[in-house]
């Protein structure tokens, strides 16, 4: 969407004039020097094809239609093999970098609040042929205090580079991984724990003290906590039985003689790696299954959507590691020898919460070249860098607005604007190093607004992907040439897609123009299915005749000419209201998210009612300047509670929801506004909704849960 040009109609056309004098001398040495004419035709080409010539597939990349790959390496079948061929070939180079903690403080904040704002230093690295040796003494520690092969280890822990040695332990010795995601709630944790009768955990100081602390003993079969942080070394209150150990004093364990000598269970291909939980449908976590096998199958995919990938890369990992995308990411860094520099949301940026005024966050200071980010973060950006636009004079503004504009209509045609790169958005890309070559977003679908903003504003292409856990995270990625919005690409060559009708959504493969049906992803990626979970397992995954298994996604998508897939919808989020249109709640949400006044919001509607009704978590400095604005001058509380304000907030929704064309039915007709973020921890009906008690469904719970949790 192109940004209003504010201006007189006089300069705006000497403007015009000017860029187009200018696009005249410059386009054809451009163009012959860039090769933009190949790149064009790349991004058009056909990507992808129904191998059995039916509009519901099978599609296949080009690359693989005679036969799926599973492996980027002869011989290199299993996670500890890639991780040893990483150390053999890289063994000096960087491999996990973390920053120095050079001081803490307290700053205190106008509200009364006090926030913890920290000044780090530089990264300090660990090689290669450090980490592998680290992680080979850490998992004959784990041997010796009773952990046994194929017998589950969970890891519970923030993203670090402790939580990859620990895992690549666990991989060498055959130990499979269960991860839960730091937001569960204590019963979800403990479930986890139960149902995969962990006897050992990893886990941090935080960690333990503030969430697993308090569930200890309704985790009967646990017996030994191994702490990554190194301070403090005892830990008293541990219910009895139960053991606290340092990683180091487990590295340290591993190394002696007697530990050293004994022979490691080496893993199998098929057996299993990882047991992720993800957030669920029905309010229990469910354990996906996925074997090393189905692993590489999936990082070998995604390998081959990022071009001249090596160990020149630096990658940011600040995700949760518990989720398939970041893990996933990593190790497609770990097989190619690149570096990665671990951060959090609260450090990524100078500007992030916990850096401390005048500092340097993490990506000033490690410069990525690759970086991984769910839309939430992007939309969080684009709002972040639209808010100091308007902040900025008259003049500064009109010349950003003007630039924007004219890098919009040349990317659209697949051009580059180098001088309005370096001139004007210079300063945006260095809110991420500067340096960076590929975002890859995941997780959720990304607005067509964002991506583009994304591409404009920190000059580097935006591959969109879309997998699940229960494929590795791996289905689709867009190529790094293809300037279209709003669609994930192509299958990888490790994956092939069918689209199954669905007659209650009016979605059949025989639509026209283009094919549209329920995503069904088959392929070496596609886990072994649910922990003890039969019945799930029957009713989402299922084997055909060749052998090959096969997951039903629960999404509807349609394939492009070209054999890109599209997300439209998905059948959990489609409700059809009383007059009878359906509306899709997750449409709804991703763009209204891109409204400055939303930090969050969750839709909501059933089929006894005629609108939508949506929770807002409003942007706290844009809603007090409106409240001021409206003559509403009260505390932060009272504004989110007041019904002028209420009123004042749909208005601004449903002029931005007009403005994205959105139809009058998806439109909300009522919210009600939060003052607090939404999390786990605040339930999951809360008092903007008590009246709708009976109305929230279970499975929408979760998908709140799953949203406002930070999956």
């Amino acid at each position: 969407m192109k940004m209003k040009e504010d201006m007189s109609p006089l300069l705006l056309q000497v403007y015009r004039s000017v860029v187009w004098v200018y696009s005249v001398i410059t386009f054809l040495p451009w163009y012959v020097l860039t090769g933009a004419g190949a790149t064009q035709r790349r991004a058009k080409r056909v990507k992808a094809r129904s191998v059995s010539g039916r509009p519901a597939g099978p599609y296949r990349s080009l690359n693989s239609a005679q036969r799926l790959v599973s492996a980027m390496r002869e011989g290199v079948d299993t996670l500890d093999k890639v991780f040893e061929y990483a150390a053999q070939n890289f063994p000096q180079r960087d491999c996990l970098g973390t920053r120095e903690l050079l001081s803490e403080e307290d700053e205190l904040q106008p509200n009364g609040k006090v926030f913890k704002k920290v000044i780090l230093g530089e990264y300090q690295w660990t090689s290669y042929e450090q980490a592998f040796r680290a992680s080979h003494h850490f998992g004959s520690g784990l041997a010796a205090l009773g952990q046994k092969p194929r017998c589950n280890i969970a890891i519970f822990c923030e993203t670090r580079a402790e939580w990859i040695i620990a895992a690549q332990a666990c991989f060498m010795y055959n130990f499979p991984v269960v991860t839960l995601y730091s937001t569960l709630g204590g019963p979800a944790i403990a479930h986890g724990l139960n149902e995969t009768e962990v006897t050992h955990i990893i886990t941090s100081k935080d960690l333990l003290q503030s969430r697993l602390k308090a569930i200890l003993l309704d985790v009967p079969r646990l017996q030994h906590i191994i702490v990554v942080d190194s301070k403090p070394s005892t830990w008293p209150g541990m219910p009895r039985g139960i053991m606290v150990h340092n990683m180091a004093a487990v590295q340290e364990l591993g190394t002696k003689p007697e530990n050293m000598t004994k022979p490691r269970a080496q893993p199998l291909p098929s057996d299993i790696a990882v047991i992720m939980y993800t957030s669920g449908s029905t309010g229990i976590p469910k354990g996906v299954m996925i074997s090393h096998s189905n692993i590489i199958a999936g990082i070998t995919g995604m390998a081959q959507r990022i071009p001249d990938l090596d160990e020149n890369d630096t990658y940011i990992g600040y995700l949760p590691l518990a989720h398939v995308l970041e893990l996933s990411a990593e190790l497609v860094c770990v097989s190619h020898g690149c570096r990665i520099g671990y951060s959090s949301p609260q450090t990524l940026a100078d500007q992030s919460t916990k850096i401390k005024k005048g500092s340097k966050g993490d990506t000033s200071m490690l410069k990525p070249t690759l970086m991984a980010a769910v839309p939430e973060i992007m939309d969080r950006i684009y709002k972040n860098v639209m808010t100091k636009v308007e902040e900025m004079s008259s003049v500064q503004r009109s010349l950003f607005v003007l630039a924007y504009n004219y890098k919009m209509e040349q990317i659209s045609k697949g051009y580059g604007t180098p001088l309005c790169d370096r001139l004007v958005f210079n300063k945006v890309r260095s809110l991420l190093g500067g340096n960076t070559r590929l975002l890859l977003s995941g997780g959720a679908p990304l607005s067509a607004a964002t991506q583009r903003f994304m591409n404009i504003c920190f000059c580097c292409p935006v591959g969109q992907g879309y997998g699940l856990t229960e494929t590795c995270g791996a289905g689709t990625i867009s190529e790094i040439w293809d300037y279209s919005t709003g669609r994930v690409g192509a299958p990888l060559v490790c994956s092939e897609i069918k689209l199954k009708d669905w007659e209650e959504g009016g979605y059949h493969s025989t639509d026209k123009p283009n094919p549209r049906g329920e995503i069904v992803i088959g392929g070496p990626n596609v886990a072994m299915g649910y922990y003890k979970n039969e019945a799930k397992n029957l009713e989402d995954f299922f084997v055909d005749e060749n052998g090959q298994r096969w997951f039903c996604t629960g999404d509807i998508g349609e394939f492009h000419s070209d054999g890109c897939l599209k997300i439209i919808d998905r059948k959990k989020d489609l409700v059809k209201l009383q007059a009878g249109e359906y509306v899709s709640l997750g449409r709804v949400e991703a763009v209204l998210k891109n409204c400055p006044l939303i930090d969050n919001i969750c839709a909501y509607a059933n089929s006894e009612e005629s609108y939508v009704i949506s929770f807002v978590v409003p942007n706290q400095k844009q809603l007090m300047a409106l409240a001021q604005h409206s003559g509403v001058r009260d505390s932060w509380e009272e504004v989110c509670n007041s019904p002028v304000m209420e009123k004042e907030v749909l208005r601004v929704i449903t002029e931005a929801a007009v403005t994205a064309n959105m139809e009058r039915f998806e439109i909300p007709k009522k919210i009600r506004l939060s003052a607090e973020p939404w999390t786990p921890e605040t339930g999951l009906v809360t008092d903007a909704f008590k009246l709708k008690r009976k109305e929230l469904k279970t499975h929408y719970q979760d998908d709140i849960e799953r949203m406002y949790g930070g999956k």
